[in-house]
């Protein structure tokens, strides 16, 4: 029973790190619940009522999640000055509680100053955070003057638990949340394998299916490759091993992704350029016909399980040679001679499953894995010996800082003045609505502004926040009838919510909106104050929060939203140019640079981007066309990133491949793609651009002659050829959505 409950557990904590990977929404509602918790007990044993238990519930909360930086030192300096900043925030809400115009015209005051605090980085955000909601608090709890010395109180106890449930009781250290980001990018390359696995035995019936969920994986496992990106400055030993995981990480994702591709084309899909199309709704490449089950397929079955098997079960914890022996035979399809005599497409599949294992054994070694060279072949060795030189040439450049705009063009100080501004509205609409609650409405109106950036992304998010509050008032109305006069029972389903509002919180905001909404009908009930019209009230000062927010941000220093996308879809291009002009270079023999870098910047921008279109990719715009066209753009740019990063990735093999050379042919080959990024980026950001794409003959015949007896591409792979080929196709495919005139030309 023992040796069974092993792998049962390994199972379940696999699922649990691909599901969150490195447990940061756990780690956020356990530590936001768990100081909640605390703070009530502390202060219910104290003997306190249960306004101020409401009050240093909420005080709990907002000095817990406010803290955004990494290191446990910074997090420790932020939360000691978070709480006189508490205080002074408690303080002047009870002295101005019976001056309303006073009290109204420092909340704004309050408001700009936490706004534009952002720019001083997380530390300025989480102060400026902790000021306006301890202020909101104490108008939610009605603060007065003669109450300030029990409330100082449970403030600071407050602020105490939440040190304590921080520091002691959920620690999280960048270290450890590197590890278990580590683990989940290993669980879910292992579902992505099993998802590769389903779509090569997929029927007719069931491939759409299959190829979605090998769709989901690559994204998945691209979208835990950020999350690692971003850890690596703090979680990492030193700056060497940064790189070496951030390039490790990166092979791994690539092979992975062109495993799949290779799978597509062997099962006769046409014209497959990339699995990494997140946006909803985006077209899908055809599943192909079904394969036929002939001694290939089983093969190639057996290889795809073997591999399954390296990624889960690496060599030092298998304690045996079967394992090694298994990856020896993997890593020998990197050479030719070992591929099976099969199709050519399915021959470049077990050359994908070669380059994936290699990846896979520089992933192991760059996490700390046993070398155990014991059994290698000379295929394992000189794989060994590539990792080995390429890790040597690591070196770690100096990023230059990016230059901030000042004054009104700052972000910070522009969204400073519309979130003022919106508030003033709320302020006013709030009060004509109710005297007592109006402070619902600036709520919302500040929230809107949150990670935001243009009118379009408030819109969105206005509206998703009063769907969810709608929702969330339903369920107030059910809870609070079947809870009555519970005290303990309302906390604890107030501390189920919260968790749940802090776990959901990167995966819907709608969710966190109806969490929030039920357990504020819950704390209604707890202050006797609860009623339908309460609740229903909530709802209007929402939806008037949200609309002073939309106001604000469409007639104050408006972003439209097709200024933010042009900006964002100008940075994709400039990186995209980047990442393949650095890429070319290197294979056509220039100097070395830290391409890794390039392309995650592309991989970031394209994030960005992706987000900002979120407007006119939602359900409910009415533009379908201008939809449809930005879901196309957005889909195109994911093509062609997938073929730089995997240019990026071969460029980085250069030094140390023996199947791939320096070409100075292809600078020629690539130039017009070169020309034709500057082309779609000067129309993006010229409004009177006359910048042509240039379209002609294949990237192939643009190499030029070769001498009488020299092979015509040298030893520069039939990959690197490929996939100039499909970055050209789709760079050339944005002409049409983005309106930019084409030129046929000769090269």
């Amino acid at each position: 029973m023992k040796a069974a409950a092993g792998p049962v557990r390994a199972r379940l904590r696999d699922r649990a790190a691909a599901s969150d990977p490195g447990l940061l929404r756990l780690t956020a509602g356990l530590r936001t619940a768990g100081s909640i918790a605390l703070a009530v007990a502390v202060l219910a044993l104290l003997g306190t009522d249960v306004r101020h238990l409401v009050a240093g519930a909420l005080a709990a909360m907002v000095s817990t999640f406010a803290i955004r930086e990494k290191q446990r030192g910074p997090q420790a300096v932020t939360l000691a000055l978070g709480l006189p900043v508490a205080l002074a925030a408690m303080t002047l809400a009870a002295v101005l509680h019976s001056r309303v115009v006073a009290g109204d015209l420092f909340f704004v005051a309050l408001i700009f100053c936490a706004v534009y605090g952002r720019r001083f980085g997380d530390r300025g955000t989480a102060l400026g955070l902790i000021g306006f909601q301890i202020y909101f608090v104490s108008l939610f709890v009605g603060a007065t003057v003669a109450e300030l010395p029990e409330l100082c109180g449970v403030v600071a106890v407050a602020f105490v638990c939440s040190a304590l449930v921080r520091f002691v009781l959920v620690p999280e250290t960048p270290a450890g949340v590197l590890q278990r980001l580590r683990e989940a990018f290993r669980a879910r390359l292992a579902q992505l394998l099993s998802a590769q696995l389903d779509l090569l035995d997929a029927g007719p019936e069931d491939v759409d299916r299959a190829l979605e969920q090998v769709r989901e994986g690559t994204a998945r496992l691209h979208e835990t490759a950020l999350l690692i990106q971003g850890r690596l400055a703090q979680g990492a030993a030193d700056e060497t091993v940064a790189r070496l995981v951030q390039r490790r990480v990166a092979d791994a994702e690539i092979a992975a992704e062109r495993l799949g591709l290779s799978l597509l084309r062997a099962r006769g899909a046409e014209r497959v350029d990339t699995l990494a199309l997140h946006l909803p709704g985006a077209p899908v490449p055809s599943g192909g016909r079904e394969p036929p089950r002939d001694e290939a397929t089983v093969l190639l079955r057996r290889d795809l399980q073997a591999l399954h098997l390296l990624v889960l079960r690496p060599v030092d914890r298998a304690g045996g040679t079967s394992v090694a022996l298994v990856r020896n035979r993997l890593l020998g399809y990197r050479d030719e001679e070992n591929l099976p005599d099969v199709s050519p497409a399915e021959q470049d599949v077990f050359r994908a499953i070669g380059e994936a294992a290699r990846a896979v054994l520089g992933l192991r070694i760059a996490l700390g894995g046993a070398q155990d060279e014991t059994d290698d072949t000379p295929a394992t060795a000189r794989s060994r010996e590539e990792l080995d030189a390429e890790d040597a040439v690591l070196d770690a450049g100096e990023e230059e800082p990016a230059q901030e705009p000042t004054g009104l063009r700052r972000p910070t100080t522009r969204a400073a003045v519309q979130v003022a501004v919106g508030s003033s509205l709320a302020i006013v609409g709030g009060e004509l609505l109710s005297r007592d609650r109006w402070y619902w409405a600036v709520l919302t109106c500040w929230i809107v502004f949150l990670n935001t950036a243009s009118t379009g992304e408030i819109l969105v998010k206005g509206y998703r926040r009063l769907l969810g509050t709608v929702l969330g008032v339903l369920a107030g109305i059910v809870l609070a009838g079947a809870v009555g006069r519970h005290t303990w029972t309302a906390f604890a389903l107030v501390l189920l919510f919260v968790f749940a509002m802090f776990y959901s919180a990167p995966l819907s905001y709608t969710l966190v909106s109806f969490f929030v909404t039920a357990a504020l009908g819950l704390l209604y009930t707890l202050l006797h104050t609860y009623s339908l019209s309460v609740l229903v009230l909530r709802i209007e000062e929402t939806a008037l929060g949200a609309a002073c927010g939309v106001i604000a941000a469409a007639f104050v220093l408006p972003v439209q939203t097709d200024r933010r996308t042009n900006e964002l879809l100008a940075t994709v291009l400039r990186r995209l140019g980047d990442v393949t002009r650095s890429a070319v270079d290197q294979l056509s023999g220039g100097p070395p640079v830290e391409l890794l870098d390039e392309a995650r910047d592309l991989d970031q921008a394209l994030a960005d981007l992706r987000a900002a279109v979120q407007p006119l990719t939602h359900p409910v715009t009415p533009l379908r066309a201008r939809r449809e066209t930005a879901r196309y753009v957005v889909a195109l740019l994911e093509t062609c990133a997938y073929h730089a990063r995997s240019l990026a990735a071969t460029a980085e093999l250069l030094p140390t491949h023996p199947s791939i050379a320096a070409d100075p042919r292809l600078r020629r080959a690539a130039a017009r793609i070169e020309h034709n990024i500057e082309a779609l980026c000067a129309h993006v950001t010229e409004e009177h651009s006359t910048a042509e794409l240039h379209t002609g003959p294949s990237i192939a015949s643009l190499l030029g002659p070769t001498a009488s007896g020299v092979p015509r591409y040298g030893r520069v792979t039939d990959r690197v050829l490929r996939h100039l080929q499909r970055l050209d196709e789709g760079v050339a495919g944005l002409a049409r959505p983005l309106g930019v005139p084409v030129k046929a030309s000769d090269g």
